[in-house]
This record gives C-alpha cells, sequence and structure tokens, in this order.
C-alpha cells in the first residue's frame, strides 16, 4: 500500500512534471550534475555568507554602514544562527534560498533588487517587511538588547504564509 501511494499512484503525475521539466530545460544540461548539484542550481543554497550579504546590502532613510542601529543589525544576524538567518531572509525576501550565485543577484518582483535595510517607524514598532522589494523596515532602536530581540520576534513570530 505504502509503495503503492508513494511511487505507483503518482507516476502518470510525476512523468508529466518530468516531461514538462525537460520541455523547458534541455535534458543535456542536466545530465552533467547530481542531484546535490542540480538542487543547488535549482533552489540555491541554505548556509549564509555574511560577508556576501553584508556586501550586497544597500540602506535607506539616513542608515549607512557605519550606522549604530546598522552595527548592531549585522552584530544581530552574526548571533543569529543559520536556521534564524534564514528566517530572516525570508521574513524579509519571502524566500529562505539564496540564488547560486550569492546575495548579488536577489531577484524582488520585478527583476534584480538587493537586500535593503530603511530606517522606518517608532522604536516601540517591530522590524517589517517588503517581500517585493527586499526591504527591512528598521526603526532606530536605542539599544542593541532592544534591536536583537524586536529582530528575533519578527523573524520567529510572523507567518509567511507558506512561502518558501
Amino acid at each position: 500500500m505504502v509503495k503503492w501511494r508513494i511511487e505507483r499512484g503518482v507516476v502518470q503525475q510525476t512523468d508529466s512534471l518530468v516531461r514538462g521539466f525537460y520541455e523547458v530545460v534541455d535534458a543535456r544540461l542536466v545530465s552533467v550534475f547530481d542531484a546535490r548539484e542540480l538542487e543547488l542550481v535549482i533552489a540555491g543554497t541554505a548556509e549564509i555568507d555574511l560577508s556576501d550579504w553584508r556586501n550586497n546590502t544597500e540602506y535607506r532613510g539616513g542608515y549607512h554602514d557605519s550606522h549604530i542601529v546598522i552595527r548592531w543589525f549585522w552584530a544581530a544576524v552574526e548571533r543569529f544562527n543559520n536556521e534564524q538567518r534564514l528566517r530572516l531572509l525570508q521574513f524579509v525576501t519571502g524566500t529562505s534560498s539564496i540564488p547560486y550565485e550569492g546575495f548579488a543577484s536577489l531577484r524582488g518582483s520585478n527583476g534584480p533588487r538587493r537586500f535593503c535595510v530603511e530606517k522606518w517607524g517608532k522604536v516601540t514598532a517591530l522590524p517589517r517587511a517588503h517581500t517585493c522589494f527586499n526591504r527591512l523596515d528598521l526603526p532606530p532602536y536605542p539599544s542593541f538588547s532592544m534591536l536583537y530581540e524586536k529582530m528575533l520576534t519578527a523573524v520567529e513570530e510572523t507567518s509567511t504564509f507558506g512561502l518558501e
């Protein structure tokens, strides 16, 4: 019964999916990859390179790379474990996948769009995200501990509506 449900019961659907895939992608191109490499090319990487992320982030609203709130932001991201970093990425961009080429290749709703942190809101507010624009609206929190707690709450307690 299990074998039928997992294999035989979906043969027609699987065959349709494979045929559709090969209509878009030349089979000769795919054959050079093993399963892990193909997953990496299609879905990107799950290991976050903080240096790449930071080098491909822009700032708005008065924030800049050496602004104290931005320094705290990156200190918080460094303190996060990889899963929390992926949740932050998903919170801001709508996906927890990093493009194969890195953060320089992030895309928004209308093409290439870098990760952006913008100064916005009152210090009582949680950070908010605009996934179409890869933008995090980050209030000018008065301390690292407040920024860390608010960011953690935002990424841990908000729903992404199943976006991947």
